[in-house]
């Protein structure tokens, strides 16, 4: 997809400020029974498609609104994806303003989670 030019200079200054993740280290965490939400922020329609199997979904436009429902613990430990990691480096820059000090973007998202043959569900 081709983003426009102001799309990234946000998305860039945001991932300057955020704790960025690779897909491996995601992967390593579960392999190694660490605890921790895995949140799609995709759109709805990209999460009823398909997702990375055991995330949660809290859209983009709605995480700051209900985060602090649906994860209370601004200590717990939050890995967030998108498609390709810009939304989500966005929403992890967001959640570190409201506190949440455990929060990390998966860089590469959901699009090299499938190149990758990872597991996924409807």
């Amino acid at each position: 997809m081709e983003h426009s030019p102001g799309f990234l200079n946000i998305a860039e200054k945001a991932k300057k400020n955020i704790s960025q993740v690779t897909i491996d280290e995601v992967v390593a965490k579960r392999s190694h029974g660490e605890i921790f939400h895995f949140v799609d922020v995709r759109e709805d329609d990209e999460f009823r498609a398909g997702r990375a199997v055991g995330a949660v979904h809290l859209g983009k436009g709605v995480i700051e609104r209900d985060i602090e429902t649906t994860i209370p613990d601004k200590k717990a430990p939050i890995i967030l994806y998108c498609g390709g990691g810009f939304r989500s480096a966005l929403a992890a820059d967001s959640l570190q303003k409201m506190g949440y000090v455990n929060v990390a973007s998966m860089d590469g998202g959901y699009r090299e989670w499938l190149e990758k043959g990872l597991p996924t569900e409807k």
